[in-house]
Order: C-alpha cells, then sequence, then structure tokens
C-alpha cells in the first residue's frame, strides 16, 4: 500500500489560482508515476496530468498552458498548479501512484481520496 492524501483544494472564482498536493508514504515515491485525475458526478475519471519517476510532464489538452505538475522526491509530495481555472475546472481531484509508469488511463495502482476544486463564475 502506498497512502495518498491530497491537500489544497476549495472554492475559487474563475481566473483564479490553487495549488493542489499530494504526500505518499510507503516504498520510494521517487520509483512511481505520479498523476491527477479529476471527476464529476455522473462522469468517468478523467486525466489531468501525469509526471514520471524521471521527471516527464503530460498533460492532458484542456489543462495544457494552465496546470502544472511537479514532485519533490524529498518530500515525497507532488503538486498540481492550476492557473487561469474555469468553471468547467470544477471536480474532485485525485492523486495516483503507478509503478509501471505514466498512463494516461485511471489504471493506476494506488489512489488518494481526493479533494474538491470548485471554480465560481
Amino acid at each position: 500500500q502506498v497512502p495518498l492524501v491530497e491537500s489544497g483544494g476549495g472554492l475559487v472564482q474563475a481566473g483564479g489560482f490553487l495549488r493542489l498536493s499530494c504526500v505518499a508514504s510507503g516504498p520510494p515515491f521517487s520509483t512511481f508515476a505520479m498523476g491527477w485525475f479529476r471527476q464529476v458526478p455522473g462522469m468517468e475519471r478523467e486525466f489531468v496530468a501525469a509526471i514520471s519517476s524521471g521527471g516527464f510532464a503530460y498533460y492532458a489538452d484542456s489543462v495544457k498552458g494552465r496546470f502544472t505538475i511537479d514532485r519533490d522526491n524529498v518530500q515525497n509530495t507532488v503538486y498540481l498548479e492550476m492557473n487561469s481555472l474555469k468553471p468547467e475546472d470544477t471536480a474532485v481531484y485525485y492523486c495516483a501512484a503507478n509503478g509501471r509508469g505514466v498512463v494516461r488511463t485511471a489504471n493506476y495502482d494506488y489512489w488518494g481520496q481526493g479533494t474538491q476544486v470548485t471554480v465560481s463564475s
């Protein structure tokens, strides 16, 4: 098991900024690919961004240029900086860890509990 705990969600106005954090514990964090997904009620969990163990970042087209994923292997933490937020970014955001590398599907080994992000218009 790799417990993951997200934080940083909240309510923000359109155009605003939020920074999500996800702290991992357990096996060596640096060997895992880390991802962020989001989900709204009634919809499938959607890929947002991921970062490989080597630090390469991948983004969904809908967030490219607005969101930045980064990781700190000393603090066992992955971040998602979200700029220029839009109402359609409203969702529960989940952190995930994968020992098999970056994938853009929800096929990750471990998941956090999620943190709500609400963007008002």
